[in-house]
């Protein structure tokens, strides 16, 4: 049974970082993009970005970019969300995400909160 686990969310204050992981476990072989996904309060889950699990390009959200980076230890099966230069607007709940093939994300972790204080 495959799994997604998110870690590391937190409070911090506007300016700071934060890293999140989301260890994947269940599956033997590699896996085709892994994604993180947001959620505000009252608002609609938002992409934030993902990345290809050979060889490793990333895409970003317009509203992240330049302040997120996203990499993945293909050794420990995780993918990590380093989030810099954080705003109040990125208080969410972070989801990460995974797909074997093109098309729909099939997996999803539980979320982890992630609060920014002005």
């Amino acid at each position: 049974q495959v799994q997604l686990v998110e870690s590391g969310g937190g409070l911090v204050q506007a300016g700071g970082s934060l890293r999140l992981s989301c260890a994947a476990s269940g599956r033997t072989f590699s896996w085709y993009v892994m994604g993180w996904f947001r959620q505000a309060p009252g608002k609609e889950r938002e992409f934030v970005g993902n990345i290809r699990w050979t060889g490793g390009s990333t895409y970003y959200a317009d509203s992240v970019k330049g302040r997120y980076t996203i990499s993945r230890d293909n050794a420990k099966n995780t993918v990590y969300l380093q989030m810099n230069s954080l705003k109040a607007e990125d208080t969410a709940v972070y989801y990460c995400a995974a797909k074997v093939k093109v098309g729909r994300y099939a997996y999803w972790g539980q979320g982890t909160q992630v609060t920014v204080s002005s």
